[in-house]
């Protein structure tokens, strides 16, 4: 098992672009999103929604923080390891990078989803922010699986590079 995630198996490119860095371009969007979120609610702000209401009631409400720690900072420590991943993985395309990657985005997107349920149901109240982490969480998630699903494995002939579509 170790040597299978050890292994170096290329990457099949989408538009001759590895798929690494497509992880890594949402993994430096969510990071952005994480911190201003960050920023704005460590010392008990509110981040700016525009016209669009929600942001206050959710950075204002019991599920806010845990442990005294803004969810934020969650999605800070999350996007930093994806992008980390993300960025390994381009670099030396081993194997156990991607499923790092693809089971740690699996991790948040779980996590997201219970967070949107309570903003929706428990808050009624959806942060913009919140959401727009959320979706690029899920976009993560769902691409590095369509990499992982077409991507060879360790150990089998990857037969000829696809043609793009």
């Amino acid at each position: 098992m170790t040597s299978m995630l050890a292994a170096r198996v290329p990457a099949r490119r989408i538009y001759g672009i590895h798929p690494g860095l497509i992880l890594a371009a949402l993994d430096t969007v969510g990071l952005f999103i994480a911190s201003y979120l960050t920023i704005v609610e460590l010392p008990g702000g509110v981040p700016l929604c525009g016209p669009i209401k929600g942001c206050e009631e959710v950075a204002k409400s019991e599920y806010a923080r845990i442990g005294g720690i803004p969810v934020a900072a969650f999605g800070v420590v999350l996007s930093l390891a994806l992008l980390s991943l993300a960025l390994a993985w381009w670099k030396t395309d081993i194997y156990g990078l991607l499923l790092g990657h693809y089971a740690l985005s699996l991790v948040g997107v779980l996590f997201d989803g219970y967070f949107l349920y309570l903003q929706v149901f428990v808050i009624k109240a959806v942060c913009i922010w919140c959401l727009s982490y959320e979706i690029s969480l899920l976009l993560r998630f769902l691409i590095a699986f369509a990499v992982w699903y077409r991507q060879p494995k360790p150990g089998s002939d990857p037969g000829p590079e696809p043609e793009p579509a």
